[in-house]
């Protein structure tokens, strides 16, 4: 019925009339026909060309079918029991880091959102170790609303849902060999095809899909930027929330291993930042967190090496 933004509208909606006002600041908007699927027999091609396409790297010669997963990464995942659920905190610092390993045109176009989901793609892949040519694919969820692109189509006070799911497509063994970078762009390139005909299209595409469950395989993983929907802010006349979030750390409880959220959070020192949470196997884990640490210390590195010079004080015997 609704995404996270339409979502939170409501609920603030609910909290400024439970605060007394009169009428709430943001009048809700319905229009669900604005993204209604069209004529299948006219924009099947459009759909197919532009959601289902799915672009392989110079790894393989061949096709590989998506639905098709290595046995390793599979194993891995079958057993959701095995799993470990841990978080990973993304400071100024940290993102700071992995903006230095950035080409300048890429630190300039890419967000906090590319460049953490960028890393968590790419070393995601690395503490899974799939086979080389195994298709990676990450699902990145897109809201329309505010996009200069699609501004024009989505009304303020649209609150169904207004959202995309474009797809970031690369071979294990490219997302491991190469830079950041290669991650990052794609999650980039991925996230800006986003506008009106494309929500058009993927309404299409829902439609022409009704009735069909979807298939979900080992190189598949999902990101959800909900750094700005700000539950936590609500005030129901009582004071803001103690939190404000998603009941569970993952998108699909049953598939834990799936999707991640990145959260507004505050580390143990109160500094203001972004948590990932994950669920990998113990030993995916264990290579997660190594290269995290790896992370920690390259920011640590930075911080002192851009603090002023100290020089130590000697006492004079006068």
């Amino acid at each position: 019925m609704a995404d996270a933004p339409g979502l939170s509208q409501f609920l603030g909606a609910v909290a400024e009339l439970a605060r007394g006002a009169p009428t709430s600041s943001v009048l809700p908007v319905w229009k669900r026909e604005l993204l209604e699927g069209r004529n299948q027999q006219q924009h099947t091609a459009l759909v197919h060309g532009k959601l289902d396409e799915v672009r392989l790297g110079s790894d393989t010669d061949t096709d590989i079918d998506t639905a098709k997963a290595s046995s390793s990464a599979m194993l891995l995942l079958d057993d959701n029991a095995a799993l470990r659920l841990r978080s990973f905190f993304f400071g100024p610092r940290e993102i700071a880091a992995l903006r230095t390993q950035l080409p300048p045109h890429l630190q300039k176009r890419a967000t906090k959102f590319d460049t953490i989901s960028g890393w968590i793609w790419k070393f995601r892949t690395a503490a899974l170790a799939p086979d080389p040519g195994e298709v990676m694919t990450l699902t990145v969820v897109v809201n329309a609303r505010g996009r200069d692109a699609v501004a024009v189509g989505i009304p303020v006070g649209y609150y169904g849902n207004a959202f995309a799911l474009p797809v970031a497509t690369s071979t294990a063994g490219e997302l491991c060999r190469y830079s950041l970078s290669h991650a990052v762009e794609l999650v980039n390139k991925a996230k800006n095809q986003v506008d009106m005909e494309y929500m058009r299209s993927e309404a299409d595409l829902i439609a022409l899909r009704r009735g069909q469950s979807s298939h979900f395989t080992a190189g598949m993983y999902s990101v959800a930027d909900q750094t700005k929907a700000r539950f936590g802010d609500l005030d129901f006349g009582w004071g803001k929330a103690v939190y404000g979030g998603p009941a569970n750390a993952v998108c699909v409880p049953s598939l834990p291993w799936l999707a991640s959220f990145l959260l507004a959070s505050n580390n143990a020192s109160g500094e203001d930042g972004i948590v990932v949470p994950m669920c990998l196997p113990g030993p995916a884990m264990d290579r997660m967190t190594e290269e995290m640490s790896k992370l920690l210390r390259q920011s640590t590195d930075m911080t002192l090496l851009h603090q002023p010079h100290v020089f130590p004080v000697k006492r004079s015997a006068l």
